[in-house]
């Protein structure tokens, strides 16, 4: 999956926060419910415009940031 395909970030949706491509749902929300113990089903049921397939590739996407980071 493309970086496009995942995340977006425009001036103009949510006021420029980092959102899940195609919706307007920032993607802290879904750190936000990791945080708090949620699974990601619970947070997929509560935006259901982000599919599995983008949220689980954020979280790769994330991860090789951080590995990359510390190397």
């Amino acid at each position: 999956m493309k970086k496009e395909q995942i995340i977006s970030q425009d001036a103009r949706v949510m006021s420029g926060a980092l959102v899940f491509a195609g919706t307007r749902v920032p993607v802290e929300s879904l750190i936000q419910h990791l945080v708090e113990g949620d699974s990601l089903d619970v947070f997929l049921a509560d935006f259901p415009t982000v599919s599995r397939e983008q949220a689980v590739a954020y979280l790769k996407m994330v991860l090789e940031f951080t590995y990359a980071s510390v190397a």
